[in-house]
C-alpha cells in the first residue's frame, strides 16, 4: 500500500509534515481528539471519514469554532427532521440550516406543530443520539437524487435550483451548491442499516452521539423560500451546544434577554404600543413613552447644534423621480411602499432622506466657504418589511431617523470622518453604551451593484479606514457590505448582557453628488463637486429606543426615566409637604410626581418599583418635622432624613451627569 505526504497545519504558524499509508482518513490524523469534528482541506470543510490526498494541507476543525458550531446544529437539525419523520411520517421535508446560536428546520405538516409535539421529538432526537447512528456522505447525480427523492417536493425544487441555490432561499446553501449533489444517510451504529437521509452539502460530525447538550425552542410559521407567494411551511427552531454547561448558560442568557423585551416592557411601563388598526411595524407612542422619546431627542438635538449642524425639515411624500435620480428606486425598489398616483403621476413615501437633503443643498449657489454643511433632520421615513421579520420597534415600518448628511470638501473629509466617528462614539457613551466594535464595509469588486469609480471607492474606503484606526477599537473587515454607492463604518455596540447591536453608520459618497448635479464654487473660482457624508446616528430613533429599553431592562437613568421621582407619603397628612416639594423640584426640570392614592404605603412603593422610578422620596412626621425626606431607591436601598434641599441637589445631580441610580 503506497503513502501520500500531508501537511497539518493547526495554525497560521503551526505545521507539521505527516507520511501516512493510503486510505488514511482525517479522523485518522487526530485520533483520539474528541474536540475535532471536522477537517478543512484546501480551503473545503470535509467530513473527518474524508481519505487523505497527495500534498493535502489539513487544518482540524474544533466543535468550539464557528465552522464546528455550524456543524454540530446543521447534524442537529438532521436528528431533527429524522425525528419529525419518524413521528409524523407525512411531513414533506423544507431546508434545515444552522443559524446564529442554534438552527432550524422547515416542515409540510397538515397542522402546526403544538408545544407537546415539540416534546415528542425532542424525546426522540435524545434516543436517535444516544444510538451513535453514523453520518455518511454519499455523492449522487441529479437524476438519482431525483428519483430517490421523488416524494420531497421541496427537495426536488432545489435540485431543480442547484447552481444558483444560495440565493434561491434562506439556507438552501445548506443543501445543494454549484458543485456535485449529494445525500447523507444515518445509518445504524451496529449494523449499518440506512435509518433516515437527507440531501445535504455536508459536513456532518461523525455520529448523532458528537451531539453533546440540545434543545427545541419553539415552532411557527414561514413561507416556502421566503416569498408569501409559497406555501406555508412549520418551522422548528433549536439550539445545539459543545457541553451541557454551555447549553444552560444559553438558556439563562435567553430567559434574562427574555425579561429584557422591549415589547413586553413597552406594555408593562406603558410606554407604547403597536395597534392592529395601524398594522405590523407601526408603533405609537404613550405619554410615558412620549417623555423618553423628547429627551433622547432634545438632548441629542443640543449636542447636534453644538456641533455645528443645522436643522432642516423635509416631506414624508414625493415623486416618484427623485428615488430614480439618487439611484435608491433601482437598487430598493423592493423595501419602498409601491406608488401611489394622482394628477398623473407617481409618488413615494419617503424610505430615506438623503435625496432631499441634496435638493437643499441644490437650492442655491454655494460656496467653499460654507462647507462643511452639516445637515441634520429627525425624518421619519417608510420602509416595507415583510410582516416575517416585523419585530417591535426594532425592525419596523415607519420609524424616525436621527439623518445627518455632510457635504465637504475632499480635503476635508479625513479630518470630517474623524470628527464624526467620535463625535458618534462620544454621544453613544452619553447614553450608557460603552463596548463599541467598528465595522467597515466595502464593495465586491466581482458584483455589479456598486456604482462609481475605482479611484472614489479606493480613496473614501481608505479615509474610512485610517478614521476607524485612529478610534482604537477593534476593526473588522465586512467585504462586499457596502451600499451601492459608497464604502461605510458601522458602529457596533453591546449592550449589558453582551448582545451586539448594530449602531450608527457613516458612509462615504460621490455617486449622488453627482447624480443630482451638486456644485460649489471654490477659492478659484471653479465649480467643484462636494464629497457627501451619511450619518445616521441612532439608526433610528425607534430602534434606539428599543435598545435602550432591553439594555436598562426598563430601568432607565434619571434623566431618561418618564417619572424621575415619586412622592410616597407615610400618611395622608403628609401629601401636602410632598406636594410642596414636588412643586420645587418641577421647578427646576424634575419630573415628579405625588402618589395621593387611597392605596397604603407598601402598595404606592410596590408600584413605584413596578414602574421602574429611580428615586422613592418618603416623607412621615419625622421629615416633615425635620424639613427632610427619605430616599428609597430601586434596589431597595434607603436613605434617611436628607435635607429638602440636599434631596433636590442629589436628583439634580443624577439627572445632569447622566448616571444610573
Amino acid at each position: 500500500m503506497s503513502d501520500v505526504r500531508v501537511i497539518i497545519k493547526r495554525d497560521s504558524v503551526e505545521r507539521e509534515e505527516r507520511v501516512v499509508t493510503a486510505g488514511t482518513t482525517a479522523a485518522d490524523l487526530f485520533d483520539g481528539d474528541r474536540t475535532i469534528v471536522a477537517a478543512r482541506v484546501a480551503g473545503q470543510l470535509k467530513d473527518l471519514a474524508y481519505p487523505v490526498a497527495e500534498g493535502d494541507e489539513v487544518e482540524p476543525v474544533e466543535i468550539t469554532s464557528e465552522d464546528g458550531l455550524n456543524i454540530l446544529r446543521h447534524s442537529a437539525a438532521h436528528v431533527m427532521a429524522q425525528a419529525v419523520q419518524d413521528l409524523f411520517p407525512e411531513a414533506k421535508l423544507g431546508i434545515g440550516p444552522p443559524i446564529k446560536d442554534g438552527f432550524y428546520y422547515d416542515f409540510d405538516v397538515e397542522k402546526p406543530f403544538t408545544p407537546e409535539d415539540l416534546k415528542a421529538v425532542e424525546k426522540r432526537m435524545q434516543e436517535i443520539q444516544k444510538r451513535g447512528q453514523r453520518f455518511s456522505r454519499r455523492a449522487v447525480t441529479d437524476e438519482a437524487a431525483r428519483e430517490e427523492l421523488a416524494a420531497e417536493p421541496y427537495k426536488l425544487e432545489l435540485i431543480g435550483l442547484k447552481g444558483s441555490a444560495a440565493e434561491a432561499a434562506d439556507g438552501a446553501s445548506a443543501e445543494v451548491g454549484a458543485g456535485e449533489l449529494t445525500i447523507y444517510d444515518n445509518l445504524d451504529a451496529k449494523t449499518g442499516e440506512l435509518c433516515w437521509s437527507d440531501l445535504c452539502r455536508g459536513p456532518h460530525l461523525p455520529t448523532t452521539r458528537n451531539i453533546p447538550a440540545f434543545k427545541l425552542m419553539r415552532s411557527g410559521g414561514a413561507y416556502w423560500r421566503g416569498s408569501e407567494k409559497n406555501p406555508m411551511l412549520q418551522r422548528i427552531y433549536g439550539t445545539a451546544w459543545p457541553t451541557k454547561d454551555e447549553l444552560k448558560a444559553h438558556l439563562d442568557f435567553l430567559a434574562e434577554a427574555e425579561k429584557r423585551d422591549h415589547r413586553r416592557l413597552g406594555a408593562e411601563l406603558d410606554l407604547f404600543s403597536f395597534p392592529d388598526e395601524l398594522g405590523p411595524g407601526l408603533a405609537v407612542f404613550h405619554p410615558k413613552g412620549g417623555v423618553v422619546r423628547k429627551a433622547m431627542e432634545n438632548y441629542s438635538r443640543r449636542r447636534h447644534e453644538e456641533a455645528g449642524y443645522e436643522f432642516v425639515n423635509t416631506p414624508h411624500i414625493s415623486k416618484e423621480h427623485l428615488f430614480e435620480t439618487s439611484g435608491h428606486l433601482p437598487h430598493y425598489a423592493d423595501g419602498m411602499f409601491p406608488p401611489i398616483e394622482f394628477d398623473g403621476q407617481n409618488y413615494r413615501l419617503k424610505a430615506m432622506n438623503c435625496p432631499m437633503h441634496n435638493l437643499i443643498f441644490k437650492s442655491r449657489g454655494r460656496s467653499y466657504r460654507e462647507l462643511p454643511l452639516r445637515l441634520f433632520e429627525f425624518g421619519t421615513v417608510y420602509r416595507y418589511e415583510k410582516s416575517g421579520v416585523v419585530h417591535g420597534l426594532t425592525r419596523s415600518r415607519g420609524f424616525t431617523q436621527d439623518d445627518a448628511h455632510i457635504y465637504c470638501t475632499t480635503e476635508q473629509m479625513p479630518q470630517e470622518l474623524d470628527t464624526l466617528l467620535t463625535f458618534v462614539l462620544d454621544l453613544l457613551r452619553d447614553y450608557g453604551l460603552v463596548d463599541f466594535e467598528l465595522e467597515l464595509s466595502t464593495r465586491d469588486p466581482e458584483s455589479d451593484k456598486f456604482i462609481g469609480s475605482d479611484e472614489d471607492w479606493a480613496e473614501a474606503t481608505e479615509a474610512l479606514r485610517q478614521a476607524a484606526e485612529k478610534q482604537g477599537l477593534p476593526l473588522v473587515p465586512d467585504p462586499g457590505g457596502a451600499a451601492y454607492y459608497g464604502p461605510k463604518i458601522s458602529v457596533q455596540a453591546r449592550d449589558a448582557i453582551g448582545r451586539s447591536w448594530q449602531m450608527s453608520t457613516i458612509q462615504v459618497d460621490f455617486n449622488q453628488p453627482k447624480r443630482f448635479g451638486l456644485e460649489y464654487t471654490s477659492a478659484d473660482g471653479s465649480r467643484q463637486q462636494p464629497v457627501m457624508l451619511h450619518r445616521a446616528l441612532f439608526g433610528s430613533i425607534e430602534r434606539f429606543f428599543g435598545v435602550l429599553v432591553e439594555h436598562y431592562a426598563g430601568a432607565f437613568p434619571a434623566w431618561l426615566a418618564p417619572v424621575q421621582a415619586v412622592g410616597i407619603p407615610i400618611g395622608d397628612a403628609h401629601v401636602p409637604y410632598l406636594e410642596e416639594f414636588a412643586a420645587a423640584a418641577k421647578a427646576k426640570g424634575l419630573r415628579f410626581e405625588v402618589d395621593a392614592s387611597a392605596d397604603r404605603m407598601q402598595k404606592k412603593i410596590r408600584n413605584a418599583q413596578k414602574s421602574k422610578v429611580p428615586y422613592m422620596v418618603i416623607a412621615g412626621d419625622e421629615d416633615v418635622a425635620a424639613g427632610a425626606v427619605s430616599f428609597r431607591y430601586r434596589d431597595g436601598s434607603q436613605k434617611n432624613g436628607i435635607p429638602r434641599d440636599q434631596a433636590l441637589a442629589e436628583i439634580m445631580d443624577a439627572v445632569e451627569r447622566r448616571i444610573q441610580v
